[in-house]
């Protein structure tokens, strides 16, 4: 099949495709804490919240990713079809089951989690055949479209992309799984097509340094040679910067409801308003927004 012969694709979603299993509770929660609330599981992982924002918001994402041949790995290419994500190039492995991912979030925020993703750590540079083979991009026409990248992948292979020629062409949109995994990114960090979506906790880890807020963050990273950065801090300001230009918004106030997934939406939300023409300002703003609405509960799963 060659690449016209294929749907389209908005942009692609590359990394963490899993279930998340998450407890919630409208109390606050410490070490040891025992409360009722509600446990739930729904199609997770970077790319694949990523993805579904991206859909909500009318693009049409499509993945790369390891996704395994058992029940629950059936269950999620069903789960990303009903929500209009293409699988076509997901890497189907007989061998390594499908990952999983298990929060506790209360009032007070994300108390715990623990995220089983050794699969897609395990199929490496599998996942990435269809941007080298000729289905999506060779190293004589290389994709030239929007790509989604999460910090689950290993470090090697994020250094390798950093300097692939198979993503040399890319709109490439960084984001970390997660603070612990922030550094993973520091390949990707003068990457000259690379917009880095980060917190400021991430930002810092980046950086080396400690911020008092995230345009003090944005300018600290654009100083160490990064092409474009984002960064959030919770209900405080975001900021986004490049070379010659910082915008800073404040998100609406909002009751929190949930935590996991909320800087997934907002790089969703400015990825999709700039497709649709928005200005940088705009993006921003809007992103916000749409942040907001998730954390608050009011958007669906």
């Amino acid at each position: 099949m060659s690449k016209t012969d294929l749907p389209q694709t908005d942009i692609l979603c590359i990394g963490s495709v899993l279930w998340d299993i998450i407890g919630r509770t409208d109390r606050s929660m410490r070490v040891g804490s025992d409360v009722p609330g509600r446990i739930v599981r729904v199609p997770g992982g970077v790319a694949m919240n990523i993805a579904m924002a991206l859909a909500r918001f009318g693009l049409t994402p499509d993945l790369l990713t390891a996704i395994g041949r058992d029940p629950a790995g059936e269950e999620l290419i069903d789960a990303a079809a009903v929500r209009g994500i293409g699988t076509a190039h997901v890497y189907r492995s007989e061998d390594l089951p499908t990952d999983a991912y298990m929060a506790v979030e209360g009032a007070n925020g994300l108390i715990a989690a623990i995220a089983d993703a050794h699969s897609l750590e395990a199929a490496g540079d599998k996942i990435l055949r269809p941007l080298r083979d000729g289905r999506l991009g060779s190293a004589e026409a290389p994709y030239s479209g929007r790509i989604a990248l999460d910090g689950n992948l290993t470090t090697q292979l994020l250094r390798e992309i950093a300097v692939s020629p198979f993503f040399a062409e890319a709109d490439l949109r960084v984001a970390p799984a997660s603070p612990g995994k922030a550094e993973r990114l520091l390949p990707l960090l003068n990457h000259p097509r690379a917009t880095l979506y980060v917190n400021l906790e991430e930002a810092t880890i980046l950086g080396h340094a400690s911020y008092a807020s995230s345009s003090e963050a944005a300018q600290a990273l654009i100083g160490k040679g990064a092409h474009r950065v984002l960064v959030t801090d919770g209900g405080k300001d975001a900021t986004m910067a490049r070379d010659g230009l910082t915008l800073t918004h404040t998100p609406p106030e909002v009751l929190v409801a949930r935590v996991t997934g909320a800087g997934d939406t907002f790089m969703a939300a400015h990825i999709a308003a700039e497709v649709n023409g928005a200005s940088e300002e705009e993006a921003l703003i809007n992103a916000l927004d749409a942040a907001a609405l998730y954390v608050s509960g009011d958007t669906p799963l």
